[in-house]
């Protein structure tokens, strides 16, 4: 299998779709700890990467929600994504420590949360616990929400605005 393929073997497009559920399946059955984060991660940057291999290190399968172009649109603007869904899942997926990248339409990943049943949910330190989506799920079934500081002058915000001047 070509390196490329791969990669691409790591991205699912819907979190519906069977061969994500016999994902999940065989990640339960191997008893596996799924950790989850999810974002729209358009400009991949130092924080981006800091914050997700924090995150990863949580548990043995890491899933990363990416937000499709259509929920990125709604949520940042007419003028984003930068990078269309397809290019930052491949970008996401090309990372070593992510195990997979699952896209969802949603505004938030609410109905992929309820889905993946992760043992763990990372989020920025930006949110507290009670205002992270799917945390009354994950701590339900008695798994854990975790919040990772982010890495000080690294945001898409402020590259899109260094490009701009």
């Amino acid at each position: 299998m070509e390196k490329i393929e791969i990669i691409r073997a790591k991205i699912f497009k819907d979190y519906s779709a069977p061969e994500f559920s016999r994902t999940l399946a065989f990640l339960n059955f191997k008893n596996q700890k799924i950790v989850f984060t999810n974002g729209c991660f358009d400009i991949l940057h130092r924080g981006h990467i800091e914050y997700l291999a924090k995150a990863s290190e949580f548990g043995d399968f890491f899933i990363i929600g990416l937000n499709t172009d259509t929920s990125v649109n709604k949520l940042k603007g007419n003028n984003r994504p930068i990078q269309d869904e397809d290019s930052r899942a491949l970008i996401l997926a090309s990372l070593h420590f992510v195990s997979a990248v699952v896209l969802f339409s949603e505004e938030t990943p609410f109905n992929l949360i309820k889905t993946i049943q992760p043992d763990v949910i990372v989020k920025g330190s930006d949110y507290t616990i009670e205002n992270i989506v799917g945390s009354d799920i994950v701590i339900a079934k008695g798994g854990e929400v975790k919040t990772i500081d982010f890495v000080e002058g690294f945001s898409t915000t402020s590259i899109l605005s260094k490009i701009q001047k």
